[in-house]
């Protein structure tokens, strides 16, 4: 498992949109996901803004099954889940 202080550096992007999502997730499923899906999160990390924003929007798909997984559960994540980004 990944250090949480890390990955929510990680998660702070250039926009707030990606920030609220990728810390939504983190703070609310990150630590009770399987070891898989948590290397998938991490994964999805290294991806840069101008490619993270299109698959999180819902514009683009990922190229990999396993990417695909993780951005449907980030989206999943209620956007009433409070957040501090």
């Amino acid at each position: 498992m990944a250090n949480i202080s890390q990955l929510r550096w990680q998660c702070r992007r250039g926009t707030l949109e990606l920030d609220l999502m990728l810390m939504r997730y983190l703070e609310a499923c990150y630590e009770c996901a399987s070891p898989d899906e948590q290397a998938w999160f991490v994964e999805l990390l290294t991806l840069q803004d101008n490619v993270l924003m299109p698959l999180l929007m819902g514009e683009q798909q990922a190229e990999t099954e396993n990417l695909r997984f993780i951005v449907e559960k980030i989206r999943s994540v209620p956007p009433s889940q409070s957040v501090s980004p």
